[in-house]
């Protein structure tokens, strides 16, 4: 069967989970906008016939492979059914392994999953996830004083994406929404301005974000919710609320999540 033209697909291998080349292949597709691309990862690949069924798959139906293998032999057998069926397959971690022997005289451990295993990092990412999914969206104020980092912003700016993404490189989160009606919490006040980031975005932006946000919910389009004045009221609100607590003021109109993290972490270092 081939491929509907309108949709290709990158088939992310891998003989652990495939997420570090998952990560590099969405950074990738983020540049090329409006490509229509869908990503498939089959993990934890252990024989050379698996890779020659998923290589006459991709043959089939189209589109490219990349690929994180630390076995030899399975990295040599993608290298050969790439070359045997004429399928473009990127080997993403061997050249930096290579890189690494000739450049060190290091011998690689050749285990899959090294990312993974459970090490104190492992155990800081899980505490700081269920940390930043207990206090999204100011759901529990007390516990914000144990945060590393609090997040505050109008509705849509992305605080709660921006908590999980920070809590997978262990920071604990806490995100607070800023509303003109609602009163702020103590705590936010008592917390170092430092570590708090406001987080702003383009009102025009932020209007068709919201506008999705009520097709989504099935919610009628008249909502003040989703109209510029109100957005502009709340923008300022949040500014104003930015000053007075000294913190720093991201604005993360048309940037990835990655980006805006990269961000408060140097804010964070610095």
């Amino acid at each position: 069967m081939v491929q509907d033209a309108q949709q290709q697909t990158i088939t992310i291998c891998s003989d652990s989970v495939g997420e570090t080349a998952e990560t590099v292949v969405r950074a990738t597709i983020r540049q090329f906008n409006g490509q229509d691309v869908k990503m498939r990862r089959i993990g934890h690949i252990k024989h050379e016939d698996e890779i020659r069924e998923i290589m006459e798959e991709v043959h089939r139906e189209g589109g490219f492979v990349a690929y994180t293998l630390v076995q030899p032999e399975l990295r040599e057998m993608m290298k050969e059914e790439a070359i045997r069926l004429g399928v473009r397959a990127i080997d993403i971690m061997g050249p930096m392994m290579q890189a690494y022997i000739d450049t060190f005289d290091g011998a690689p451990t050749r285990k899959p999953g090294l990312m993974h295993e459970l090490d104190d990092a492992y155990f800081r990412r899980v505490e700081a996830i269920e940390f930043a999914v207990k206090c999204d969206d100011g759901r529990d104020t007390t516990s914000m004083m144990n945060a590393d980092i609090v997040l505050i912003g109008v509705s849509r700016t992305s605080k709660t994406p921006l908590s999980i993404f920070l809590a997978h490189k262990g920071y604990k989160v806490a995100n607070f929404p800023l509303v003109p009606e609602v009163k702020l919490p103590p705590e936010l006040f008592e917390f170092p301005g430092s570590r708090i980031v406001a987080l702003t975005m383009n009102a025009e932006k932020l209007f068709k974000i919201r506008i999705e946000r009520l097709k989504t919910l099935g919610l009628p389009f008249g909502s003040q919710y989703a109209t510029l004045g109100r957005i502009n009221e709340e923008l300022e609100h949040a500014i104003a609320i930015a000053k007075r607590l000294r913190c720093p003021v991201i604005d993360v109109t048309d940037k990835a999540i990655e980006e805006t993290a990269g961000l408060i972490i140097e804010f964070m270092q610095a």
